[in-house]
């Protein structure tokens, strides 16, 4: 079972659930698999452009090169990239994943990975909105503590699991 992997595992799971949805209610298992082929054919073009990312980081970003900026000896210009770097980050947050998992395994502290993650809860197209909402200074003076706190949030999570 180690051999395969867990992503197999739940591949294999998932599989079998169908096949028993599908022997007890066919159509029912039908629009099930029509679902997710819809889903998966929105899903590709961003999967693909995520793809060109990896191997755009893979060129650019050479494992010395990250470890300068965003390793373990990274100073304050590591911090200041991935606040900017999560703030202007778009799109789901799961496709940023695969990206993030390729930084780290070239050398990416974790509290980096946390403080990107976090920091993608401010979201420039809508900063006008909140301005509107709720007055320039409120707005403000959240922001400052979001990335703050981003910061704090990135380096507790680099001591819990480092």
């Amino acid at each position: 079972m180690k051999k395969i992997g867990t992503g197999w595992i739940f591949l294999i799971i998932v599989c079998m659930l169908y096949a028993v949805i599908a022997f007890m209610d066919s159509g029912y298992a039908e629009d099930a698999i029509s679902v997710f082929i819809t889903m998966f054919m929105r899903v590709l073009p961003i999967l693909f452009i995520v793809f060109v990312f990896i191997f755009l980081t893979n060129i650019i970003f050479k494992p010395r090169r990250v470890m300068k900026y965003l390793g373990k000896t990274a100073g304050i210009k590591g911090w200041f990239i991935v606040i900017t770097g999560g703030i202007l980050s778009s799109g789901p947050i799961y496709m940023w994943y695969p990206l993030l998992k390729d930084l780290k395994e070239k050398g990416m502290k974790t509290s980096f990975i946390a403080t990107f993650l976090y920091n993608r809860a401010v979201k420039i197209p809508l900063l006008p909105l909140m301005i509107y909402y709720f007055s320039l200074k409120f707005v403000l003076v959240l922001t400052f503590y979001m990335v703050l706190f981003s910061v704090v949030n990135g380096i507790v999570v680099e001591k819990l699991t480092g």
